[in-house]
């Protein structure tokens, strides 16, 4: 303990209390952790122990503040000293500050939990609690104190509230005017909450409190005190001590305190785990229910202690339920063909009375006896083996049970419902055409000892399948096929046969689908052959009426000679059916032009852009000129005249008569940037307007990155442009003293417009 002082003696023996309060805080202060975080509880408790001997109005009291850390991952740092306020009540439901008094804490404990001794709880779940003890003297008053302890921050991975982590956690308790008349001791938790409970797993928890006096205790849910907040940690700069710090001092932070913000309408200050049953507490003190959602859950319990219809005091804890999927440590299961409930496995056999019964029981090595049982009507089978085979002396419906460690404190069972069925056989027959292809029939042959069967499927191995008892079916493509019935009867029974069918007649009818029925020397059509069912393994003969042939089963063919060509197509079948048929004056191939052209002049510049073009094409009745992007033209021998540098492509498109043959020829014309740019070897300043600037001349159409520079022969640059347009005067950068007469080195740099860097050095003579 820091330093322990009760204000009202103090205020009796008239010490400056302003200064003492100032030598313990300043003393204090280096003991607290300003970064803590994951503290999941606490509750405040108190003893009294009479009145001062030298006054009877002064009680004395023993309390006791618990505090509780989540050290599985990585904890907080418990406040040694912790700093506690001391508040007095107000009319209105306000709150005076007293007093603080700074306590360390006893030796830190792990709190052992009494685990269920048959669920597996995960390794790392850990709760760590520090006690603090400390007396205070308070003068018997009219109205209630409220000690309180302030710390943030919560853990940062709780489910049920808004903004955990920068949310803190007040612990309290009350002691009324009736409570201090009659030197009341408050109630005390018997035991601290399960650090995990099991998801799906029913808790019934005695949170109840003990009472030295005997007065009534009322226990309800009710919301945790915010208390604090993340200000003053590394990552949230600011004053520790305020009260959003991480350690609020008491004198600027009096109650009454806010609750949290629970995450509604899901969770609330009476429902803070929702479940299945909803997790409640009972007059008793005893929480129970189904939690069903794993997570950390802020829980508070407030027990209030009444005596003679009066309250005395309000006892408050706030913590934190880990819920964790837990596996048990033996779990009754075997295989089944339905689960009916958690422990409850229906087998079914349809013509078969003898059953391998197989056991996946967990965990195998906790499982110390097995035991199977079944009643067979006028005897029980008992097996004692992990899995268990056993005979069912007819049709008929039994029931058995698999036991786990019979007798022990962590023992399973399961109940087992066995139907033995009449048997059900699966048979089919089919018909079909075996050298014209036409739709397979099916005929249902399956029999059931319930003589109801129910459901068909049929799998045709082509990816299609039927649901009904006589199904037909056309195959697309030839081939070994095979064919499945399942068929299912009243009992659920199941069977299954596979047959085989070879599947391979040829086309009822011959179909093509050429590319074009007109075409144009040289034509390239392809035909497409939609004719089925047929694959490679059939023998296929085009003749394409030019004395060309073909094997494949959709060709390519290319005319070379004008005509009226007959088509015939022949299929012959693996198993040696054959289909042919002829499809007459079928394809027409009309004889096409030839493009060709020739363009002068074959240099082509910013100079001399316009271009004569002379169509040399052959069979052609019309023409469709494109010179790029640039235009188009109608005319047999155009002129042309580009606009700008760079290189074209000019397409030439004839074509025949109607425009159903064209024919295209291409030819790349680059128009080239002339460049004429030439500076001059001497220029007279004098005025006159004639000759007075030095500056280039010609043509810098496209031109990029000018300069243009004249020094002396010492070196010394006397001026500069980046504009073409620009000239020198004869002066110092074109605004000092007149330069000298005489010869002076010109320098111009520019890159062309076809990227390329030209330099330009000569000798300018300065004359006036």
């Amino acid at each position: 303990m820091c330093l322990s002082i009760d204000i009202w003696i103090l205020l009796k023996r008239k010490i400056n209390i302003k200064y003492l309060l100032f030598v313990l805080i300043f003393l204090c202060a280096s003991a607290y952790e300003l970064n803590a975080r994951h503290i999941i509880g606490g509750e405040v408790t108190y003893r009294c122990l009479g009145a001062t001997a030298n006054d009877p109005d002064i009680m004395r009291y023993e309390l006791t503040l618990k505090v509780y850390r989540d050290c599985a991952s990585g904890g907080a740092q418990f406040d040694n000293p912790a700093r506690i306020g001391i508040y007095r009540g107000n009319s209105g439901g306000s709150y005076s500050y007293v007093n603080q008094v700074n306590v360390g804490h006893d030796p830190i404990v792990n709190i052992n939990e009494d685990d269920n001794p048959c669920l597996i709880v995960p390794a790392g779940v850990c709760v760590q609690e520090a006690t603090y003890v400390f007396e205070l003297e308070l003068p018997i008053i009219t109205q209630e104190y409220l000690i309180s302890y302030q710390r943030c921050c919560r853990n940062e991975t709780i489910n049920n509230i808004v903004d955990p982590r920068s949310t803190g956690a007040t612990y309290q308790v009350t002691i009324t005017p009736e409570a201090q008349l009659n030197c009341n001791d408050g109630p005390v938790f018997k035991d601290f909450p399960p650090i995990a409970i099991c998801a799906g797993q029913p808790i019934n928890f005695d949170h109840s409190a003990i009472d030295n006096e005997g007065d009534q205790l009322v226990y309800k849910f009710c919301a945790p005190l915010t208390g604090g907040g993340p200000m003053g940690s590394n990552e949230n700069p600011g004053d520790p001590g305020a009260c959003d710090g991480i350690l609020p001092i008491p004198a600027n932070c009096a109650p009454p305190f806010s609750p949290v913000n629970f995450l509604g309408p899901t969770y609330t200050e009476n429902q803070p785990l929702a479940g299945d049953p909803i997790v409640s507490i009972n007059n008793q003190g005893i929480i129970t229910g189904v939690p069903l959602q794993t997570g950390q859950f802020v829980v508070g319990v407030c027990v209030e202690e009444y005596r003679n219809g009066v309250l005395l005091s309000t006892l408050r804890r706030d913590f934190q339920f880990n819920v964790i999927m837990c596996e048990p440590l033996v779990t009754a299961q075997i295989e089944s063909d339905l689960q009916i409930g958690a422990k409850e496995y229906v087998v079914n056999s349809c013509g078969v009375n003898t059953i391998d019964f197989i056991n996946t029981s967990t965990i195998e090595e906790n499982i110390n006896s097995y035991e199977w049982r079944f009643d067979l009507g006028d005897s029980i089978a008992i097996v004692n083996t992990r899995d268990a085979t056993v005979t069912f002396p007819d049709i008929g419906e039994y029931q058995g049970k698999l036991l786990l460690n019979e007798g022990s404190e962590c023992g399973d069972s399961a109940d087992i419902f066995v139907n033995i069925f009449p048997a059900i056989d699966a048979d089919f027959v089919f018909a079909y055409d075996t050298c014209v292809a036409g739709a397979v029939t099916f005929g249902d042959r399956s029999v059931s000892g319930s003589n109801f069967i129910t459901n068909w499927l049929w799998d045709f191995g082509d990816g299609d399948s039927a649901f009904v008892r006589n199904p037909a079916h056309f195959f697309d493509e030839p081939g070994i096929k095979n064919v499945t019935l399942s068929v299912i009867d009243s009992n659920l029974c199941v069977d299954s046969i596979t047959q085989e069918i070879a599947y391979f007649p040829v086309p009822p009818l011959l179909i093509v689908d050429p590319s074009t029925f007109l075409g144009c020397t040289p034509a390239s059509i392809f035909f497409n052959n939609l004719s089925v069912p047929i694959d490679s393994t059939y023998d296929i003969l085009w003749n394409f009426g030019d004395g060309n042939t073909s094997t494949d089963i959709s060709p390519v063919h290319i005319y070379e000679t004008p005509g009226i060509y007959d088509i015939s197509l022949e299929i012959v079948s693996p198993i040696g059916c054959m289909i042919d048929t002829i499809f007459p004056d079928w394809i027409e191939i009309l004889p096409g032009p030839t493009a060709a052209f020739e363009y002068t002049p074959e240099s082509v510049s910013t100079v001399n852009p316009t271009v004569d073009f002379t169509n040399l094409s052959e069979d052609e009745r019309a023409w469709e000129w494109s010179f790029g992007n640039e235009g188009l033209s109608l005319e047999e021998n155009p002129v042309y005249t580009f606009q700008d540098t760079g290189l074209y492509e000019v397409e030439l498109v004839v074509f025949h008569e109607d425009n159903q043959c064209t024919d295209t020829a291409f030819a790349l014309i680059d128009v080239v940037p002339i460049l004429t740019y030439f500076l001059p070897n001497a220029f007279t300043p004098n005025g006159d307007f004639t000759n007075d600037l030095y500056q280039g001349k010609g043509n810098l159409f496209g031109i990029t990155d000018f300069n243009l520079t004249i020094w002396n022969r010492w070196g010394e640059l006397l001026f500069e442009t980046d504009d073409p347009r620009e000239g020198w005067n004869g002066r110092y950068q074109n605004t000092g003293d007149d330069l000298p007469v005489g010869v002076y080195v010109a320098k111009a740099q520019f890159v062309d417009a076809r990227n390329k860097p030209v330099e330009i050095r000569t000798f300018a003579t300065l004359i006036r």
